[in-house]
């Protein structure tokens, strides 16, 4: 398809006969037919006029070198146009508040619709003389063109130089073309002067009405925009000088300014009666209203050039002066987090962003407020282990030998705390974290903010470490039985998540070695797949040597399996028909924590060795043939029997009862479950006579099991209602060491197979002694992690001052622990005197050499 584009226009001098006959042109008969032209066009009575003939005057005008009178006189023919017929028609449109700048007149309070009527009516005037006088002076540009238009030099011939001079004279002159001029007369003889004597200067009072209509419309009065839009059109097609250049529109030098410095005030006021009155989210909404308003405002009101500049005086007055105020206020973020108001803290994060690319009021509210969560919650957590501890040491204080059930209840409670503490700093941080997605956006400032607030609130908390590793063995025990595989990674990624925000991770550490080393020998892991994908999380997140000893328990679990089936294969081959079946487990000292693996009288006693338990004579014959048969595979390797550890599985007869009907009319057999100890216990009564009974004190001397020990494995035994398997006397809750213990023979019970648990045999909350136990020997090994660290610095930086050794071994510790700065001095001067380092001697500062 082919466009039609409009030729484009040419300018061309009259014909020669015109120009030829230019020398006997009259100017002042030209000048009438001229000036009574433009009258024609100013009255709109142009319907008449021979364009043509006007041209042909102008242009002889020029030719015959008259152009500056021709100039001048038209000059002067629109000043007297603007001064006698334009004034006088816009200053009957006056009304006396107009005129004196008020809205009381005579005493009289006008209304606003009246002032606005008025405003709009004069502003419609000032509109109609301004496009009246443009149209005209376009068509009076068309027609005289010869007095502004240049003809370029490469299209005139040599000879017409000299006329080329004639007939551009304005820009010769260098004078304003005639359209220019005439806007600069508008400019002076309308708008810089006053329509009347007592009345202010048009300028002034057009920018007045325009600003009261504004102020009108943000009171949510409706106002003419067209009208108002037309009137800004005007000023900024009008300059202060004839060089129109872009700063000089009349827009920028004299509206401007004052619309900016009416809403500074308007908004200040505004911003002072909100917070007084509204509260924090109303403020916020009614803010970006204004924003939104103020916007629209220069696109369909005033200029686009303004838009920048008057949201940042709302920046200013409605959100920088008061953004302190508005987060503090008791309706503010504190109130909104509280309450979970996500919208309206998404029009916080907004205001601020607008004001500050960190949001550092915002940010910082929200590190207090997470901090003062965090507080409570650990405050929480510590009143009510501090509540369990005293109930368990009043207890403690009861006759000698009566078993501690209170103090295992106080336990297991301070259990549920630390597994509640858990779930508080979850709950706290899944708020949180929705909160950073939702309402701030997923800002990557706020973000580190909120990561620094866990980090302390957790790591303020001298027990995180415990309580983690035991949210951990809770979920691998119970917690995540007939969860489906998503919700397995999701518990863990919890895991993981406060794995990472804890900075003593050797801590949490020897805590989860020693859960996880119940939960894999008293086989309470829901599953061992599960415990491998925990592993191989916490390898990802802290590396290898993390995990390595971890990693180790699960080889010794796999050897032992495999040692137990070739132990069993060569047992089988034996000619002996009866024989009891052995499961065991073979662990390495140096993996397992042996803490974990001491009896409870060994572990109060400081880890001292107990006295040697004694077997019954088939359980020993079995130990020492399973002692020779390891002892052939690895000579040189001595094993050491746990048997508080262990479980065994016994059958056990329960003859009939007689003149008894029912379960006890006949005989029963049960397989049960027991701990190894409870096995030793329950063979005693192997050789005691029907009826007979054996006291405590009997027990205790024919196995010299451990006194605490032996009260747990007895209540389990006889005191359990549903695992009553002996009976006591006499019959209550507690063991006491002049007890005597019976074979019960009318045990029943519906099940064949039955377990008899330990009494507090899961892994619990450590109490006061045990915690000083934990982190004195936690601090050893620090010890010993610190100057390994810095005899590794030392070594290959070969001399540093002291502030730089401890910095560096800060570093390079900091994702195991935070190292105490008087434990690394310390192990500095341990390392001197034991010649591994030196002091420099004659420095300025405390330097070390290392001495290979």
């Amino acid at each position: 398809m082919t466009s039609l584009a409009r030729p484009k226009p040419k300018i061309r001098p009259p014909r020669k006969g015109l120009a030829h006959d230019s020398n006997d042109v009259d100017f002042e008969e030209a000048w009438t037919i001229i000036s009574s032209s433009l009258q024609e066009m100013h009255t709109k009575n142009a319907s008449n006029l021979s364009f043509e003939k006007i041209f042909r005057h102008a242009y002889k005008i020029v030719l015959k070198k008259k152009g500056e009178v021709f100039y001048e006189r038209l000059q002067k023919f629109e000043t007297d146009w603007l001064s006698k017929d334009v004034r006088v028609r816009l200053a009957t449109l006056l009304t006396p508040s107009l005129k004196n700048d008020g809205t009381v007149i005579n005493g009289v309070a006008t209304t606003a619709n009246e002032r606005r009527t008025n405003g709009e009516k004069f502003l419609r005037g000032l509109k109609e003389s301004f496009e009246d006088h443009q149209l005209v002076m376009n068509m009076a540009t068309d027609v005289f063109m010869y007095l502004v238009c240049i003809i370029p030099h490469q299209l005139l011939k040599p000879t017409d130089l000299n006329k080329e001079q004639d007939r551009v004279y304005c820009v010769d002159m260098k004078k304003p073309t005639v359209y220019t001029s005439a806007m600069i007369l508008y400019r002076d003889h309308i708008l810089r002067q006053p329509l009347v004597a007592d009345a202010s200067e048009t300028l002034s009072m057009l920018n007045r009405i325009i600003l009261e209509q504004i102020a009108m419309e943000r009171d949510g009065d409706v106002i003419d925009t067209a009208l108002i839009k037309s009137c800004i059109n005007m000023l900024e097609s009008l300059f202060e000088s004839s060089h129109e250049s872009e700063d000089e529109k009349l827009y920028l030098t004299s509206f401007e300014e004052g619309f900016l410095k009416a809403s500074r005030q308007f908004y200040a006021e505004e911003g002072t009666r909100l917070l007084r009155e509204a509260d924090a989210a109303a403020y916020c909404r009614h803010t970006r209203k204004r924003i939104h308003e103020e916007i629209s405002r220069c696109k369909t009101t005033l200029s686009d050039s303004t838009t920048p500049k008057i949201t940042s005086v709302l920046e200013d007055e409605l959100i920088k002066k008061r953004i302190q105020e508005l987060i503090a206020m008791d309706s503010g973020v504190r109130y909104m987090i509280d309450n979970n108001r996500f919208g309206d803290l998404e029009l916080v994060f907004e205001l601020n962003s607008r004001i500050d690319d960190r949001k550092s009021e915002l940010t910082q509210a929200i590190q207090r407020r997470v901090q003062e969560v965090g507080r409570q919650i650990n405050d929480a957590a510590a009143n009510l282990s501090t509540a369990q501890n005293q109930s368990a040491q009043a207890d403690q204080n009861q006759e000698e030998g009566r078993p501690k059930v209170a103090v295992e209840r106080a336990a297991t409670q301070q259990t549920q705390a630390a597994l509640q503490w858990v779930d508080a700093i979850l709950q706290l941080k899944d708020k949180y974290d929705h909160l950073w997605q939702v309402s701030f956006r997923s800002d990557p400032i706020i973000q580190p903010a909120l990561t620094k607030s866990f980090t302390e609130s957790i790591n303020v908390f001298p027990r995180s470490s415990e309580y983690v590793s035991l949210f951990i063995d809770e979920n691998m025990k119970k917690g995540l039985k007939d969860k489906t595989e998503a919700e397995v990674d999701q518990v863990l990624e919890k895991a993981i998540v406060l794995l990472r925000y804890i900075q003593d991770k050797d801590m949490f550490e020897r805590y989860y070695k020693k859960h996880l080393c119940k939960r894999l020998l008293m086989g309470k892991s829901v599953s061992v797949d599960v415990e491998k994908q925990m592993i191989q999380r916490m390898k990802i997140e802290l590396g290898n040597s993390f995990t390595a000893k971890l990693e180790a328990m699960f080889k010794d679990m796999a050897l032992s399996e495999e040692l137990t089936a070739s132990y069993r294969k060569k047992i089988s081959q034996m000619s002996e028909s009866k024989r009891t079946d052995l499961s065991l487990h073979v662990l390495t000292s140096m993996t397992w924590p042996l803490e974990t693996m001491q009896s409870s009288s060994s572990s109060a006693d400081g880890g001292e060795a107990k006295s040697k338990v004694i077997y019954p004579v088939s359980i020993e014959r079995m130990k020492h043939s399973f002692e020779n048969f390891y002892a052939e595979r690895h000579s040189g390797r001595m094993l050491t029997w746990l048997p508080h550890m262990g479980t065994a599985d016994i059958r056990a007869v329960f003859p009939k009862v007689s003149e008894k009907e029912g379960p006890l009319g006949k005989e029963r057999r049960h397989e049960l479950n027991v701990s190894t100890y409870a096995m030793f216990v329950l063979m005693l009564f192997n050789d005691v006579p029907e009826g007979g009974s054996l006291s405590f004190d009997e027990i205790h001397a024919k196995t010299n099991i451990d006194t605490n020990d032996l009260i747990r494995n007895l209540q389990s035994l006889a005191v359990a209602p549903k695992t009553r398997v002996l009976m006591k006397e006499p019959m209550s809750k507690d063991v006491k060491p002049t007890d005597r213990f019976f074979f019960n023979e009318k045990f029943t019970s519906g099940f064949l197979k039955i377990k008899v648990g330990v009494v507090a045999g899961a892994n619990r909350v450590e109490g006061e002694k045990e915690r000083r136990e934990t982190e004195k020997k936690n601090n050893d090994s620090r010890a010993f992690a610190i100057e390994a660290a810095v005899v590794r610095i030392m070594k290959q930086r070969k001399e540093l001052s002291h502030q730089q050794l401890t910095a560096e071994t800060l570093a390079v510790l900091s994702s195991q622990f935070k190292p105490d700065v008087t434990m690394i001095k310390k192990r500095i001067e341990s390392l001197i005197e034991r010649e591994y380092l030196e002091r420099v001697e004659g420095g300025t500062t405390a330097s070390y050499r290392y001495l290979a």
